[in-house]
């Protein structure tokens, strides 16, 4: 039963811990989302424990007969709007959507990976370096913790802090921000097909 004052870790680790493909695997992620280098394996662990509960939850859901009324139709809607507004789901998603999301889903909803996106860090590792050292609020709350969970009504007011240097447009690191910036390979793939597309259209001018 345990110790009643102390709860029960959420985290699960690892079954084998020598699998050399989840190790790489691990090691990629940890150095594309830049988490720490010393326990960012467990930051992984961490995302992949809540993505194993959101599955678990759906797979209850789909195996029901009929989940369409009383308290399955209730927690199936419930489950739906929470991953929505947690950005993990797109609006009119249906229960079978959860299965689709991954790991990396669950990665780009930190704050670390979203202050990243929004531009106001040149790297990964550069966001969670604002995080830490206070550079960075939702709304008027000042925040520290690189692996919150941004909700999609949050990501509007997420902006650098009011005591924050870094609000001058002028500071040399707002200045240098986009020839710093390192791109992700979301956006490279991204800039990659934008020039196939172009190419293609030139083609057919031609």
């Amino acid at each position: 039963m345990g110790e009643p004052k102390f709860s029960r870790p959420k985290t699960q680790t690892p079954t084998h811990p020598w699998k050399q493909a989840r190790i790489d695997e691990e090691h990629d992620l940890k150095e594309r989302y830049g988490l720490k280098k010393v326990g960012g394996m467990r930051e992984i662990w961490k995302e992949k424990s809540a993505l194993r509960r959101h599955r678990n939850q759906a797979m209850k859901l789909i195996g029901r007969v009929d989940s369409s009324e009383g308290h399955y139709a209730k927690e199936k809607e419930q489950l739906l709007d929470s991953l929505t507004k947690k950005g993990l789901l797109q609006d009119g998603a249906d229960v079978g959507d959860v299965l689709e999301i991954n790991v990396e889903h669950m990665l780009s909803r930190r704050l670390q990976s979203v202050v990243y996106y929004k531009g106001l860090a040149p790297s990964m590792r550069s966001a969670r370096n604002l995080i830490v050292h206070g550079h960075i609020c939702i709304g008027d709350q000042r925040m520290t913790v690189p692996g919150y969970h941004v909700l999609k009504e949050e990501e509007e007011q997420l902006r650098y802090s009011a005591n924050s240097p870094f609000t001058n447009e002028e500071h040399v690191f707002r200045k240098e921000l986009e020839t710093r910036r390192i791109p992700s390979e979301e956006e490279i793939e991204d800039g990659v097909s934008d020039e196939e597309d172009n190419s293609e259209e030139g083609t057919k001018e031609g």
